[in-house]
């Protein structure tokens, strides 16, 4: 073990303690791209964004910034964004089509499979004396797919994607597989900024249900249904009165793994989900049967629920809005928002879910806002040189997790927990102090037991 900057004594998992500087140091954030970002599965892009051979997206993996590109065979690769000349960024563009990627700084132009093709002036310049074959761009060095997802990878020795993934998949599988043609990215990608550490929006969506009813209390009070009108703009039965929009959930689940982490609702209904359109709503009901019958009850259900896939892959079900949250200094994120929708869905429900989504989860969405601001303030308070040494208190369920018996996997407890929050530090604390993927899977190993022995 290589514990550089003794992250280990700032995450206390066992005792449910955290300290703030992993949120302010620009040490820790320095060794965070090393440890974290570039041995970690990071999603790309969706398969449906790169269609057609040449078709390219550029995204980051951390701050590295990369080159997704269809090949002329239908697979993917994905490159450093980088000319081997001097560094320049070879492509600016978000996304399109293209034969070659030329550096706008001297000329240097690379195939779609990363070769070095083209060299200005080579005769003249170079004299013959330049092997093209040992300067074409830097390849990501393992790259998967998962139902329509692509996701990359730096190191070789990591686990394969879906051992990385593991009990994680029941809960994605969630949001990719409730009908038959997979899923698509509908409109195109959201992005801004928010001043704060990219940890503190991740788990959140890995585990923080506890802030809903005091964070999200004024759209809570707008949207839920009255007397007069129910959130999908239909008359409520005789009798009925308004409630909150968990008054009709049965319990729910929390979920810890591998640093990944679910919150949920069981409810008595598929569109128990207050932030979703009619329209969406309607939807969801119809093509239930088919859910259930992919997915089983729980999941078909589950239109509530929020999600992180260590480290930085989040999503909701319900407004189906998946994001990373790209690093951009201990002190700032970039936020990329994609809206995935069942490619079998009618246009007028597509455009129906694109607004959903924005009106709840974009850049101005009314609860998006809510949350950004959260972070913001914390940040704001951890300048402070007290407030950076006083312990962070996560103790919410401990002692209460459990492996269920009815087919929910992983390390559990009620939703109102902190079980995954616990999980996602420990895990980050296990890759930061750690010099290889094996010594990884060792730590794991320790803080598992150590998690469900409290």
């Amino acid at each position: 073990m290589d514990d550089l900057l003794h992250v280990r004594s700032l995450v206390n998992s066992r005792e449910g303690t955290v300290k703030p500087a992993i949120y302010t140091d620009p040490d820790i954030y320095r060794l965070e791209l090393e440890r974290i970002f570039a041995r970690s599965w990071l999603f790309l892009a969706h398969e449906s964004m790169i269609p057609k051979a040449g078709d390219f997206f550029t995204t980051y993996m951390g701050e590295d910034a990369v080159l997704v590109v269809r090949q002329k065979d239908g697979s993917v690769e994905a490159y450093l964004n980088q000319c081997r000349h001097r560094g320049m960024r070879v492509c600016h563009a978000d996304g399109g089509n293209t034969r070659a990627f030329t550096c706008p700084y001297h000329g240097w132009s690379y195939g779609l499979d990363g070769a070095l093709n083209s060299v200005p002036l080579e005769k003249e310049a170079y004299r013959d004396q330049l092997d093209k074959s040992k300067w074409g761009l830097t390849r990501v060095t393992r790259i998967a797919t998962y139902k329509g997802l692509i996701f990359g990878n730096w190191d070789a020795t990591a686990p394969d994607l879906e051992d990385y993934l593991g009990d994680m998949k029941w809960y994605l599988d969630g949001f990719l597989d409730r009908r038959a043609g997979g899923t698509e990215v509908l409109g195109g990608v959201h992005k801004w900024t928010i001043d704060c550490n990219w940890k503190f929006a991740a788990e959140q969506f890995c585990s923080d249900q506890y802030h809903a009813p005091y964070t999200h209390a004024s759209a809570i009070q707008v949207l839920q249904p009255t007397a007069a009108n129910k959130a999908d703009g239909s008359p409520l039965g005789e009798g009925q009165t308004a409630k909150p929009v968990w008054a009709d959930a049965l319990g729910g689940v929390q979920f810890s793994g591998n640093g990944h982490g679910s919150a949920f609702f069981f409810t008595g209904k598929p569109d128990a989900n207050v932030w979703v359109g009619g329209q969406v709503s309607a939807y969801f009901r119809e093509h239930y049967p088919e859910a259930v019958a992919r997915l089983g009850e729980v999941r078909a259900k589950r239109l509530a629920g929020h999600n992180t896939m260590f480290p930085t892959l989040s999503w909701l079900n319900g407004t189906q809005t998946l994001r990373v949250w790209h690093p951009r200094g201990p002190d700032k994120i970039e936020v990329w928002a994609f809206c995935i929708g069942d490619k079998e869905m009618p246009d007028d429900v597509k455009d129906a879910l694109i607004k959903s989504h924005a009106r709840s989860f974009g850049p101005a969405g009314f609860l998006e806002q809510d949350d950004s601001e959260n972070w913001v303030e914390v940040q704001k308070v951890l300048k402070g040189h007290m407030a950076r040494r006083t312990d962070f208190c996560m103790q919410m369920g401990r002692g209460f997790e459990e492996r269920r018996s009815d087919g929910i996997p992983g390390l559990t407890n009620y939703t109102f927990a902190e079980t995954a929050a616990r999980g996602f530090y420990q895990h980050w604390a296990d890759m930061m102090s750690a010099e290889n993927w094996g010594e990884i899977e060792a730590l794991a190993k320790v803080s598992e037991k150590e998690l469900a022995d409290v």
